[in-house]
């Protein structure tokens, strides 16, 4: 049988018990058809890059299945139909990963403060010392500050400014 990946993401008003009563019936719905769930991870309540349907975050859980493709077309009928699911995702893959997702290794990591001992993203280099804050090192420095070149009524980029008529 086919192995795929699926990703299911639950409303942010569900609790985590909810959530696992969700996973253990399209858990169920897959068995009821001839196949097996080998893996489930609950990645928790997360933050979504955009807004879906009127959620700023969602709980994620991933099961891997090994399912025929009827299975997996019986469960995302169900999954559409619920209203606790916000997206789905289905990928069918070669072989399942034994070892915990990067999701749980990237929590993982971020417990262990992972940076954090370092001081920031240049580590313990700190700032470069040969250049100024604010110059990126690409292109030479300009005259005069922030912007350069005449503003008031003057030459600009765009040519001397036409003069400003009173509206009636």
């Amino acid at each position: 049988m086919p192995l795929y990946e699926h990703v299911f993401l639950a409303r942010q008003d569900v609790s985590q018990t909810q959530v696992e009563t969700l996973t253990k019936e399209f858990t169920d719905v897959i068995e009821e058809l001839q196949g097996t769930v080998s893996k489930t991870e609950y990645w928790g309540l997360r933050s979504l890059a955009y807004k879906i349907k009127k959620n700023r975050k969602a709980h994620y859980t991933l099961l891997n299945i090994d399912a025929p493709p009827s299975a997996i077309a019986e469960m995302e009928r169900r999954m559409g139909i619920s209203t606790d699911i916000l997206r789905f995702l289905t990928v069918r893959v070669d072989e399942h990963e034994t070892e915990p997702s990067i999701q749980m290794r990237k929590s993982d990591r971020d417990e262990r403060g992972f940076g954090r001992e370092r001081g920031g993203f240049r580590g313990d280099r700190g700032p470069r010392p040969d250049r100024p804050r604010g110059d990126r090192g690409d292109r030479p420095p300009r005259e005069g500050g922030f912007r350069s070149g005449p503003r008031e009524g003057g030459m600009g980029d765009r040519g001397p400014r036409a003069p400003q008529t009173e509206r009636t």
